[in-house]
Order: structure tokens, then C-alpha cells, then sequence
């Protein structure tokens, strides 16, 4: 039986601003992460993803509503909770003259507990690159950097704003494998990231934010499975049958068919196309993955937000 989430967020909502001036950049948002869980939060730019971890990270406040981090308020009790979480931000703000090595000396003297410095960077692979002098760091080395400065402190709690951009394929897979190793010791992980393979590997669960509000959430298995698949094929020469449960669409000479039974649509397409003696050139069956559903929720109320500006 699950205990109390250890982050708890009831009808949050962060505005910007006052009057007609204001701007609500998160509404209304409920989240909950339980302990040891990696939960992924989504959103296209400007979803509200990066509001939402600064309030529950206790960098500011929230307009409406609660949110709890270890059971206690993250701003009014953020002494209290600050030595517990590690925070991982879009961009570091080391100083450029020290070296990496000494940088992360420096902010783990912040630690009431810190892991041994050298043993940190063994863990981000950046050992080699210990006496190199922050402004001399590739990005990608200098994200490595930031990641270490968020875990030094044996965090209970790590958020992690967009960890692997800018990292190279080897890295990334690296700090993927680092990533579940933290999670697998127990603690208890926020993610934002724009790649979403990342997200389908790594989260337990996840919510898709848009315009400041969450539209998907659930285990990746559980935001996909309401999400059709997609078979596409060049124009054949004769008109397509009656597919069942499919809906076809014809753009140019591509013909788009959108099922939620890709299997049993696929093979009555094939077993007509054999009948007739029809080769289908540019036959690209594919599932849905975490990808099509983002892009389907983007067009989706995007073209929402059309129409409701046109009636307006």
C-alpha cells in the first residue's frame, strides 16, 4: 500500500503579473510522486514546465493552491527541507575561473553530508577533466558538471530540469544508467526533458503539460494506449476497401490511415493489395509511441486555441 506522496501538489496554479497584464503560466495543477518514483514532466516550450518545478522546488511561491515536499511547505519550510533535495537547473551558475574539481568541492561544502568529490566525478565522467577551469567545459561537460553538483549532497529528493541536453549519445546513455542508479537506491526524482526516448526509458510515470495545465498523465503504457497508430503508403491504383475502425485520409499522394487495431488493418490491407496485385510502395506501419502522442496533443489544442480565437 503506497504511503504519503512525497510530492503532493493540490490545484496549483502561478501567475505572473496583475490585472489585465496577468499571465497565468500554471493552472490548477494536481501531481503526485510517490517515493523512489522518476516522474516525468513534458510540455512543449512554454507549457509551464520550468514555473512548476520552481515553485515546487521552493524557489517561489505558488498563487493557489498547496504543495507539500517531504510533507512540509517548500517555501516556508525550506530550511528545514533544502539539505534533503538536489536541483539540477537549465543552466549552471558556477564560477568560470575555478576549476571543475574545485567548483564541486565548493558547493559541497554547502552539504551537511556530501559524497567525496573525486567519487562524484568518477560517477558523471568527468575524472579527466577535474582540473579544467569551468569556462574552458564543453556544454556538455558543463551539464555533467551541474549534475554532479546536484547529487553531491546524497539528495532524497533530485529535480532534474532537461539533465542531458547538449550531451553527446555516450553521455547521455551514461547519465541515463546514472539516473536509474539513483532512482534504483531510492531516491525519488523530477524530470523535465525535451527528448522523449529519454522519458519512455527512464520515467515511472509522467504528465504532458500544455498552455500551463496537465492534458496526459499515467505510466507511458497509460498515455499511448488511447493514442491510434498510423499506416502510410503511397497512392495505389485502385480506390482502398472499407477497413474497419479505420479512418483514411488521402494528403496528396500519400495515403494516411489511422487505426486503433493496427495489426487487423494492416493484414486486411495486405491480403487486398494481394488479391488485386497491388504492390503498396512506401508502407510505413508504426505504433504509437510517447512521440505521436506529443505531437497529436500540440496540434490538438493548438488548433483548439485557433478556433477559439476565430469565435471569438
Amino acid at each position: 500500500m503506497k504511503g504519503d506522496p512525497v510530492i503532493d501538489v493540490v490545484g496549483m496554479s502561478r501567475r505572473y503579473g496583475s490585472g489585465k497584464e496577468a499571465f497565468d503560466a500554471v493552472r490548477n495543477l494536481d501531481l503526485s510522486v510517490q517515493e523512489g518514483e522518476l516522474f516525468g514532466l513534458l510540455g512543449t516550450n512554454g507549457a509551464g514546465k520550468t514555473s512548476t518545478l520552481e515553485v515546487i522546488q521552493g524557489l517561489s511561491r505558488s498563487s493557489a493552491g498547496t504543495v507539500r515536499v517531504l510533507g512540509m511547505d517548500p517555501v516556508r519550510n525550506r530550511k528545514q527541507i533544502r539539505p534533503s533535495l538536489g536541483i539540477m537547473l537549465q543552466k549552471g551558475g558556477l564560477p568560470q575561473d575555478l576549476t571543475a574539481r574545485e567548483s564541486l568541492a565548493m558547493w559541497a561544502g554547502t552539504c551537511s553530508n556530501p559524497l567525496p568529490v573525486d567519487e562524484v566525478l568518477e560517477r558523471v565522467d568527468m575524472r579527466d577533466r577535474g582540473d579544467t577551469r569551468v569556462k574552458f567545459l564543453s556544454g556538455g561537460e558543463a551539464r555533467r558538471l551541474d549534475l554532479a553538483c546536484a547529487i553531491i549532497g546524497r539528495p532524497l529528493v533530485l529535480f532534474l530540469d532537461e539533465p542531458t541536453t547538449g550531451l553527446d549519445p555516450e553521455s547521455r546513455r551514461n547519465t541515463w544508467q546514472l539516473i536509474a542508479d539513483l532512482k534504483a537506491s531510492g531516491v525519488t526524482i523530477m524530470l523535465t526533458t525535451h527528448y522523449l526516448d529519454e522519458a519512455e526509458s527512464l520515467c515511472d510515470q509522467l504528465a504532458i503539460m500544455h498552455r500551463g495545465s496537465v492534458v496526459r498523465s499515467g505510466t507511458v503504457a497509460d498515455v499511448v494506449a488511447d493514442h491510434p497508430a498510423q499506416i502510410k503508403l503511397h497512392r495505389p491504383g485502385l480506390p482502398l476497401p472499407a477497413l474497419a475502425g479505420a479512418e483514411v485520409r488521402v494528403e496528396n499522394d500519400l495515403v494516411v490511415i489511422t487505426t486503433r487495431t493496427v495489426q487487423e488493418t494492416l493484414t486486411e490491407l495486405l491480403l487486398w493489395a494481394q488479391h488485386n496485385n497491388i504492390l503498396l510502395t512506401g508502407l510505413d506501419a508504426r505504433a504509437a509511441s510517447l512521440e505521436t502522442v506529443f505531437l497529436s496533443i500540440a496540434d490538438q489544442f493548438d488548433h483548439h486555441a485557433t478556433l477559439e480565437g476565430a469565435s471569438a
